[in-house]
Protein backbone atom coordinates (compact mmCIF):
# COMPACT_ATOMS: atom_id res chain seq x y z
CA UNK A 1 0.00 0.00 0.00
CA UNK A 2 1.50 3.38 -0.99
CA UNK A 3 0.76 6.82 0.34
CA UNK A 4 2.61 9.91 -0.80
CA UNK A 5 5.35 7.78 -2.37
CA UNK A 6 6.04 5.71 0.78
CA UNK A 7 5.58 1.97 0.86
CA UNK A 8 3.49 1.28 3.93
CA UNK A 9 3.42 -1.66 6.30
CA UNK A 10 -0.03 -1.74 7.78
CA UNK A 11 -2.28 1.25 7.54
CA UNK A 12 -0.26 4.38 8.24
CA UNK A 13 3.44 3.83 8.98
CA UNK A 14 6.26 3.62 6.44
CA UNK A 15 7.72 0.13 6.33
CA UNK A 16 10.39 -0.08 9.07
CA UNK A 17 12.58 -2.41 7.02
CA UNK A 18 12.68 0.12 4.18
CA UNK A 19 13.40 2.90 6.68
CA UNK A 20 16.42 0.95 7.94
CA UNK A 21 17.59 0.11 4.42
CA UNK A 22 17.50 3.79 3.47
CA UNK A 23 20.24 4.34 6.05
CA UNK A 24 22.33 1.16 5.94
CA UNK A 25 21.26 -0.56 2.73
CA UNK A 26 23.50 -1.49 -0.12
CA UNK A 27 26.60 -3.57 -0.59
CA UNK A 28 29.10 -1.47 1.35
CA UNK A 29 27.53 0.28 4.34
CA UNK A 30 27.06 -2.84 6.49
CA UNK A 31 30.64 -3.92 5.67
CA UNK A 32 31.99 -0.48 6.57
CA UNK A 33 30.12 -0.53 9.87
CA UNK A 34 31.29 -4.07 10.60
CA UNK A 35 34.91 -2.99 10.09
CA UNK A 36 34.36 0.09 12.25
CA UNK A 37 33.41 -2.17 15.16
CA UNK A 38 37.19 -2.44 15.70
CA UNK A 39 37.26 1.18 16.85
CA UNK A 40 38.34 4.50 15.41
CA UNK A 41 39.79 4.07 11.93
CA UNK A 42 41.38 6.25 9.31
CA UNK A 43 40.27 6.27 5.68
CA UNK A 44 43.25 4.22 4.50
CA UNK A 45 42.65 1.56 7.14
CA UNK A 46 39.06 1.20 6.02
CA UNK A 47 40.06 1.06 2.36
CA UNK A 48 42.59 -1.71 3.02
CA UNK A 49 40.12 -3.66 5.18
CA UNK A 50 37.43 -3.74 2.48
CA UNK A 51 38.67 -5.40 -0.70
CA UNK A 52 36.92 -4.27 -3.85
CA UNK A 53 35.61 -0.92 -2.64
CA UNK A 54 36.80 2.08 -4.63
CA UNK A 55 38.03 5.28 -3.01
CA UNK A 56 35.10 7.15 -4.54
CA UNK A 57 32.53 4.65 -3.20
CA UNK A 58 34.09 4.58 0.27
CA UNK A 59 34.04 8.37 0.39
CA UNK A 60 30.39 8.48 -0.72
CA UNK A 61 29.27 5.82 1.76
CA UNK A 62 31.14 7.46 4.66
CA UNK A 63 29.54 10.82 3.83
CA UNK A 64 26.06 9.26 3.80
CA UNK A 65 26.65 7.43 7.09
CA UNK A 66 27.91 10.69 8.63
CA UNK A 67 24.93 12.62 7.27
CA UNK A 68 22.57 10.09 8.87
CA UNK A 69 24.32 10.32 12.26
CA UNK A 70 25.64 6.75 12.18
CA UNK A 71 29.34 7.68 12.19
CA UNK A 72 31.40 10.74 13.09
CA UNK A 73 34.34 12.23 11.27
CA UNK A 74 37.19 14.21 12.80
CA UNK A 75 39.72 16.13 10.73
CA UNK A 76 43.02 17.06 12.37
CA UNK A 77 44.81 20.25 11.33
CA UNK A 78 47.98 18.48 10.24
CA UNK A 79 49.97 18.17 7.05
CA UNK A 80 49.10 15.82 5.53
CA UNK A 81 45.58 16.01 6.95
CA UNK A 82 44.57 13.16 9.23
CA UNK A 83 40.92 12.10 9.24
CA UNK A 84 39.43 9.60 11.67
CA UNK A 85 36.06 7.91 11.65
CA UNK A 86 34.11 6.27 14.45
CA UNK A 87 30.64 5.01 15.22
CA UNK A 88 28.32 7.39 17.07
CA UNK A 89 26.21 6.39 20.06
CA UNK A 90 23.25 6.27 17.70
CA UNK A 91 25.23 4.13 15.26
CA UNK A 92 26.01 1.69 18.06
CA UNK A 93 22.30 0.85 18.19
CA UNK A 94 22.93 -1.04 14.93
CA UNK A 95 25.43 -3.40 16.61
CA UNK A 96 22.92 -6.17 17.49
CA UNK A 97 21.58 -6.21 13.93
CA UNK A 98 25.08 -6.34 12.41
CA UNK A 99 26.05 -9.15 14.79
CA UNK A 100 22.98 -11.13 13.79
CA UNK A 101 23.72 -10.52 10.10
CA UNK A 102 27.26 -11.82 10.66
CA UNK A 103 25.96 -14.88 12.50
CA UNK A 104 23.49 -15.59 9.73
CA UNK A 105 26.22 -15.15 7.13
CA UNK A 106 28.50 -17.62 8.92
CA UNK A 107 25.69 -20.17 9.15
CA UNK A 108 24.77 -19.63 5.52
CA UNK A 109 28.37 -20.10 4.37
CA UNK A 110 28.60 -23.27 6.46
CA UNK A 111 25.35 -24.54 4.94
CA UNK A 112 26.62 -23.86 1.43
CA UNK A 113 29.85 -25.72 2.19
CA UNK A 114 27.95 -28.70 3.60
CA UNK A 115 25.57 -28.73 0.62
CA UNK A 116 28.39 -28.67 -1.91
CA UNK A 117 30.23 -31.48 -0.13
CA UNK A 118 27.25 -33.68 0.26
Amino acid sequence: MEKDGDILCGESLPCPVLSALEVIGGKWKPVILWEMERGILRFGQLKRAIPGITQKMLTQQLRELERDGIIWRKVYAEVPPRVEYGITTYGNTLRPMLTEMANWGRNHAKRLTETSEG
